[in-house]
């Protein structure tokens, strides 16, 4: 089950937790029943009516802050720039922060189809030409249509909770959402060093349980062909 925090966040080891992955199922499909986070740092009464008591708390800081940033889908079909229409959401530099906007955006599978939602470390701009991201590349996973919520939150835990042993390689993750299917993809900012994308890659599949060959790309081989190869499976 996901940490359902009813209790405030008052210790370093509450934080840690709430960001901890702790698997639902099979990891691919539904999201729980159970009902997603109350307001943390909120202790509530059994009584319906009662307003809910203030605890005091301090906010817990994460490594990197990250920003959440949402490309508009109807804004594709107009004759702009690639990139021009990706906006930022929000900024989220403690475990409170992060809460606070995850339990208030559309998960994917609410998401209209062509939408692009990306979480990325704050200054880094979720796009080829960024000088962070310009030499780097991606891993990708897919996922059929309405499927991918589960595993785009654990993709969002790992990162912003420091799971990935080559943590300061990753520049932020993306859902895509379209017609026929779901896909997240993770962003890197070297892909030559092979040995930390395989790394990521192989990491990233356990915290997802997902069985399946994923692929990654170099962003460089994908702005000169339609189709790019995939330069690392695992």
């Amino acid at each position: 089950m996901i940490e359902n925090f009813e209790k405030p966040i008052t210790t370093n080891e509450d934080a840690k937790k709430s960001l901890t992955i702790t698997k639902i199922g099979d990891g691919r499909g539904e999201e729980s029943e159970l009902e997603e986070g109350k307001i943390l740092g909120v202790e509530y009464s059994d009584d319906p009516a009662s307003e809910p008591m203030k605890t005091p708390y301090s906010k817990h800081p994460l490594q990197y802050s990250w920003t959440f940033w949402f490309d508009t889908p109807s804004a594709k079909y107009k004759q702009t720039a690639w990139g021009s229409n990706i906006r930022p959401v929000h900024t989220v530099s403690s475990v409170e922060d992060f809460w606070s906007v995850y339990n208030n955006v559309h998960r994917p599978s609410k998401l209209v189809v062509g939408a692009d939602f990306h979480c990325f470390k704050n200054k880094i701009e979720p796009k080829w030409e960024d000088p962070v991201c310009a030499n780097g590349g991606k891993w990708t996973v897919c996922f059929a249509r309405g499927k991918s919520d589960v595993c785009w939150l654990y993709t969002l835990l790992a990162m912003i909770g420091e799971q990935f042993d080559c943590g300061d390689e990753i520049c932020g993750a993306v859902v895509n959402v379209r017609a026929r299917q779901e896909k997240i993809a993770i962003w890197t900012k070297n892909a030559a060093n092979e040995a930390a994308q395989l790394r990521i890659g192989r990491q990233w599949k356990e915290f997802l349980e997902y069985n399946d060959t994923i692929g990654f790309i170099f962003h460089e081989d994908a702005m000169k062909e339609r189709v790019a190869k995939n330069r690392y499976t695992v």
